[in-house]
């Protein structure tokens, strides 16, 4: 039997993880009332042939308070039954842009404003956060990339760390991103704009790569950067981050910083099993748009 508590906070994506969990066979149930937990307990301990994978979403949309939730999985602890949690998180940011989106109202803001229904929850939630086996922030997770980082929690039951790598390529010009953690400034190496007949390709374009990567202090930069990052990870992952935005920055977003975005996300990877790893070009058409109009 194998026993997921899903929880988190509201409009972190708990009901998509739910969902995901039923589409690979665990038998889901979302909302149960706090009092009939045990007693779902006391069903599981008994061996079944039909139903081996359960899923619970427990929440604080509930009528129960934020105790009642805490009770349960301590009651979970005394009957003995082996559980795991599954925490889903997401920054202040983009929980009130969700809401914004939704139109509907946080559940602990009562005639307040979102964002002070969050910070409540946030604080409300932090012992259960602490507790969570399995932490998935989705402030930066596409549908697919989250059904990804479920199915290797939930299906392939490989070791996840919690750590979720977002490789980021941006320019200057249009501002550093507000969520990036760690910033490192391309503009040093040699710029593909000013050669004619690479200003309209893109560091995804292989002439602009090895343009930009024929030097030794782009190879010497990408090995540095290479080696600190994989030595941060490990140490960040002990600390509990869960999310870790490197911004790579060039002046428009365009060439430099998207090839060595790209070589950086390809080393990286290589090492994917401790962590989750994306890359993404914010600011690779943002020229074309903006010479069009």
């Amino acid at each position: 039997m194998r026993f997921v508590v899903v929880t988190g906070m509201s409009g972190a994506g708990k009901r998509s993880a739910l969902k995901m969990l039923e589409d690979v066979g665990y038998f889901c149930i979302d909302n149960l009332p706090i009092q009939l937990v045990p007693k779902l307990a006391e069903l599981l301990v008994v061996p079944s042939a039909e139903i081996n994978k359960v899923a619970l979403g427990m929440d604080i949309r509930s009528r129960y308070g934020f105790e009642d939730l805490m009770q349960a999985l301590d009651k979970l602890d005394e009957m003995g039954l082996a559980y795991e949690t599954l925490y889903m998180d997401a920054s202040d940011e983009v929980l009130i842009k969700r809401y914004k989106e939704s139109r509907r109202s946080h559940p602990l803001a009562g005639n307040g404003r979102v964002d002070q229904g969050i910070t409540k929850e946030r604080r409300a939630l932090a012992p259960l956060r602490a507790r969570a086996d399995y932490i998935l922030d989705t402030s930066r997770l596409l549908i697919r990339e989250l059904k990804r980082e479920m199915n290797l929690i939930f299906v392939e039951n490989k070791e996840y760390k919690n750590l979720y790598v977002t490789v980021l390529s941006f320019g200057f010009k249009y501002g550093i991103p507000n969520d990036a953690d760690l910033v490192f400034d391309v503009r040093f190496l040699p710029n593909p704009y000013y050669i004619e007949e690479l200003r309209l390709l893109s560091g995804n374009d292989k002439p602009v790569q090895d343009y930009v990567m024929d030097n030794d202090k782009a190879g010497k930069f990408l090995n540095m950067l290479t080696d600190m990052v994989r030595f941060l990870i490990p140490n960040y992952i002990t600390e509990g981050k869960t999310q870790l935005v490197i911004g790579i920055g060039c002046t428009g977003g365009k060439h430099r910083s998207v090839t060595l975005a790209n070589a950086l996300y390809e080393e990286l990877a290589k090492a994917e099993s401790d962590y989750g790893i994306k890359i993404e070009h914010r600011d690779i058409e943002k020229d074309a748009i903006t010479k069009a109009k």
